[in-house]
């Protein structure tokens, strides 16, 4: 009986702590009256409230509870997208904003398309800003934020657009026509026009109106240290058709004429394959001329000119040029030793050279090319040791003088026939700084250039 009681204290005991935690207004059990049974046995009654479980409660309230989670996943959702776009927005802002103070402190660097573009893109930015405010509920301290930087970035560009006080749009607008007039001029000057054609060896045309690009043949035999010399298309009157090239640096010292070489092909002449290669001993300058097969130069140290027979390479004749000035005293601008300087052209040889008489002004005179004799003579008013360089075209004298290191003009004319000058400007490039020497041969109608020791050749356009 002892343990009996012992197990039903227990028990009441372990109710009493389970009652002790639910409600304090819900009774879970009673008191009453025990017994002792014939046995001695306690016997007691226990009541115990209704033990059925709420179970659906406890499925309305899981139903509440996944509820009120699918939501919160939706919102969360939506908060992450919200914080994507306003990290794309800001992105935008910031580079909105920097455009703009470039165009604030730079007067010249923003258009009238800028403007548009600007505005434009700022439009759009306005437009989702404003989406997005309407799809949240309540105010967002950043999107309003993003949505007053963009109200002041409309406000600043139209502001810029409108101020516009150095006239920079209009400006901008001339331009953009004097350019389009500038492509219209342009493509008219690129259309290929073909110039007229003169026969060889005629003048009945109005004079020299143009000059090609150059056509860079090659370096002189000699090598670049060769700087002075002359060289050329022998022209014959009598037999046009042949060709036979001569090429004559001066030594180094750019005074003394010693070798030259004869080609009898414009191609072997490329190739390196002189028909001959002669030696003449007593030549002076760059102003050597070939013509119906005889050179003619200006002797050593002296006034007098020269013929050369190519065939048997000897003098033939030499002859006094008389009052000519000699001792490079007048020479051309930037080429010593040029006292005499022959030319030849459709009527025959020339001689360029200056006088006291003329105080260093260019003298012409038309020679007999048998006898050497000076069948008659011009003064010009030109001072020669002013020009680079000069020849003769249909016997009228033109000169050159450098512009640069890469140009040259033919700024100065001369009519042998009406004795008329006058200034004209043509433009030739060259490859370097000084041009020895200028010959124009009637055949081809180009002209032959001896250039720091390069050999170029440009084509001549005529005046209709």
């Amino acid at each position: 009986m002892k343990h009996t009681q012992v197990a039903v204290l227990l028990f009441m005991q372990s109710m009493i702590a389970l009652a002790g935690t639910m409600a304090a207004t819900e009774v879970l059990f009673a008191n009453v009256s025990g017994s002792v049974d014939d046995e001695g046995t306690c016997q007691c009654s226990v009541y115990l409230p209704d033990t059925t479980f709420p179970v659906q409660k406890a499925e309305q309230l899981e139903i509440i509870a996944a509820t009120l989670s699918e939501k919160f996943e939706t919102e969360l959702s939506q908060v992450r997208e919200y914080s994507k776009m306003l990290e794309l927005y800001q992105q935008q802002i910031l580079n909105l904003t920097i455009r703009v103070e470039h165009m604030e402190k730079s007067s010249v660097s923003y258009t009238e398309l800028d403007f548009q573009l600007l505005k434009v893109e700022i439009s759009d930015l306005k437009r989702l800003v404003t989406q997005l405010k309407s799809s949240l509920v309540g105010s967002n301290v950043i999107v309003e934020q993003i949505y007053l930087e963009i109200t002041n970035l409309t406000v600043l560009v139209n502001e810029l657009e409108s101020l516009d006080k150095t006239n920079i749009l209009a400006i901008r607008r001339q331009i953009v026509s004097l350019q389009n007039q500038l492509k219209e001029c342009e493509e008219g000057m690129n259309k290929t026009t073909v110039p007229p054609y003169f026969p060889p060896g005629s003048c009945i045309h109005r004079g020299l109106l143009n000059v090609s690009q150059p056509y860079i043949v090659k370096l002189n035999w000699r090598g670049f240290s060769y700087k002075y010399g002359s060289w050329g298309r022998d022209y014959s009157p009598s037999n046009t058709g042949k060709e036979v090239y001569w090429v004559a640096p001066l030594n180094t010292d750019g005074r003394y004429l010693e070798y030259y070489r004869i080609y009898s092909s414009f191609d072997n002449l490329l190739l390196f394959k002189p028909m001959y290669e002669s030696r003449i001993r007593y030549g002076e300058g760059s102003g050597a001329a070939l013509y119906n097969n005889y050179l003619y130069y200006h002797a050593y140290s002296s006034r007098h000119m020269v013929k050369h027979d190519l065939k048997t390479n000897t003098m033939v004749l030499r002859k006094e040029l008389p009052d000519a000035v000699t001792s490079n005293r007048f020479s051309y601008a930037g080429v010593s030793w040029q006292d005499i300087d022959f030319a030849v052209d459709e009527s025959g040889l020339w001689v360029i050279y200056s006088t006291e008489k003329s105080m260093g002004n260019i003298v012409i005179s038309k020679l007999n090319e048998t006898t050497l004799d000076v069948l008659n003579t011009w003064q010009t008013r030109q001072y020669k040791p002013s020009v680079s360089n000069a020849f003769m075209l249909c016997g009228v004298l033109y000169a050159t003088r450098p512009m640069n290191t890469r140009k040259e003009e033919i700024f100065y004319m001369y009519d042998t026939s009406t004795g008329q000058e006058g200034s004209i400007s043509v433009i030739m490039d060259k490859k370097l700084d000084t041009i020895q020497s200028i010959d124009y041969n009637p055949t081809d109608q180009r002209l032959y250039v001896y250039n720091d020791g390069y050999l170029l050749r440009y084509d001549v356009t005529f005046q209709p």
